[in-house]
């Protein structure tokens, strides 16, 4: 019989056993498997992307400035050329044989300056001739004078010694008339050759205009002529004719646009990585230099303020990356993208994203106290009146060697790719729930829950809805 007892206390020992462990299991069946993660320091960096592409700073439409036919263009597409350097020619046959003729007259008032100048200089010559026959005319005189008083010579001499003196002192008045005849005639041949030569510099600036030089160093990025064809100067009503398309690649600038919930992280001086399509593997840095104060519709590209419908579509804003100096040939059009760091932190607290979520603080606190069931004692909500959502996150802590969690509301600060910083509300090594998501959108305060790091957690852009 001792033997039959002993088997038979072993046997309900185990089925106690059994009946414990399957209640133990089933009441563990009921805990939610949680992914956690611990509040850590680190460097964090805040970025904001857009997609664009590769432009130069300065692009410039070389047009035509002269009516004609295109006699020969000097470069091609893809060339680099420097400034000043020839890049195409219009027929100048009729401004060339304008040039030709004006320099011809120009010549030709010349020589008649010179000439006037020797008919200037031949007049002063005989009114120092006449100043000097009036000099000997007027001793004469006064030496008649003084015999004719003393009645040493007839009167008839002495009138002509006068006379004499007379027609030099007209003489000399004459010649000085004809020095500044000559002098007037000298300085109306010069205007004459002033105003030739102002005409000379007129039609050879029309005849530069058939040549088209560069305005800068830079890239021939477009020619949409051939010679052979004829183009037209621009005026007010109308476009002129483009000849080719110059790029400064001296200064490249990545233009990208930013989506409108990001733009207002984005200020002038913010340091960038620039990658572009057609060189995988390579980065570029570079510094924000222009926001653009304009939204941009994402469907046409247009300005807010261009379009002629209301519309509320999503909209972009255009911000300019100047690149820092860059060996490799890149050119305007090129795809890129622009990783903008907007903000950068080291050292500080961090957590996942995905561990934010909005709860009301007093309801969680009820929850917590009731071990995640609703408090029958609670003052029914007054209808009408919504409740004061806050961001928080879930804490893990131990609970008679089970595990609960606890709503913390927490204040962050700026976003990183996957991590968002901490300023208050956690400390080093706290650790909270992360996911997943079907669980944070249920979870309360004061339930129990399970570890279970093995469980991928799935990333959520946004906790709005929890």
């Amino acid at each position: 019989m001792t033997g039959k007892k002993i088997l038979l206390i072993v046997v309900i020992l185990l089925v106690v056993a059994g009946v414990i462990v399957g209640t133990v299991l089933h009441s563990r069946s009921d805990v939610p498997a949680v992914t956690t993660a611990k509040a850590i320091h680190g460097d964090l960096v805040s970025t904001v992307s857009g997609t664009g592409q590769i432009k130069p700073k300065t692009i410039v439409n070389v047009g035509a400035t002269s009516f004609g036919r295109i006699t020969h263009l000097y470069v091609k597409e893809g060339d680099h050329v420097a400034k000043g350097q020839l890049l195409a020619t219009v027929e100048s046959e009729q401004p060339a044989s304008a040039v030709a003729a004006q320099q011809a007259t120009i010549a030709s008032s010349r020589t008649n300056v010179d000439s006037y100048v020797a008919a200037e200089k031949t007049a002063e010559a005989n009114v120092e001739q006449a100043q000097a026959d009036l000099e000997q005319k007027k001793f004469d005189y006064q030496r008649a004078q003084a015999l004719y008083k003393d009645n040493l010579i007839a009167k008839q001499d002495f009138d002509a010694k006068k006379a004499a003196y007379d027609v030099d002192v007209a003489t000399l008045a004459q010649r000085k008339a004809a020095v500044s005849q000559a002098s007037a005639q000298t300085a109306s041949a010069r205007s004459t050759v002033q105003q030739n030569t102002a005409t000379l510099k007129g039609d050879t600036y029309s005849l530069g205009l058939t040549r088209s030089v560069a305005p800068f160093d830079g890239l021939v990025t477009n020619i949409p002529v051939r010679e052979g064809e004829t183009v037209i100067i621009g005026i007010q009503s109308s476009a002129g004719s483009t000849l080719m398309t110059l790029a400064d690649m001296s200064t490249i600038t990545a233009e990208v646009k930013v989506d409108e919930t990001d733009i207002v992280n984005v200020a002038l001086g913010q340091t960038a990585t620039v990658t572009v399509d057609a060189f995988p593997g390579q980065t570029f840095t570079g510094k924000v230099t222009e926001v653009g104060d304009q939204a941009l519709l994402r469907t046409t590209g247009l300005a807010t303020s261009q379009s002629t419908t209301g519309t509320e579509e999503a909209k972009d804003f255009k911000v300019v990356v100047t690149l820092d100096p860059v060996k490799i040939d890149l050119r305007p059009g090129l795809s890129c993208t622009a990783k903008i760091t907007t903000a950068h932190q080291p050292d500080t607290l961090t957590i996942p994203i995905q561990a934010l979520v909005m709860r009301d603080p007093a309801e969680e606190a009820s929850l917590f106290k009731n071990h995640g069931k609703a408090s029958t004692t609670a003052t029914p909500a007054t209808p009408g009146k919504q409740s004061t959502l806050v961001q928080g996150v879930y804490l893990i802590a131990k609970d008679e060697n089970r595990l609960r969690v606890r709503f913390v509301p927490v204040t962050t600060g700026i976003t990183g790719t996957t991590d968002i910083e901490v300023l208050s509300g956690l400390k080093q090594d706290d650790e909270i729930v992360t996911g997943h998501y079907k669980i944070l959108r249920t979870l309360r305060s004061g339930l129990a829950v399970k570890r279970d790091n093995s469980i991928t957690p799935v990333a959520v852009t946004d906790d709005s809805s929890s």
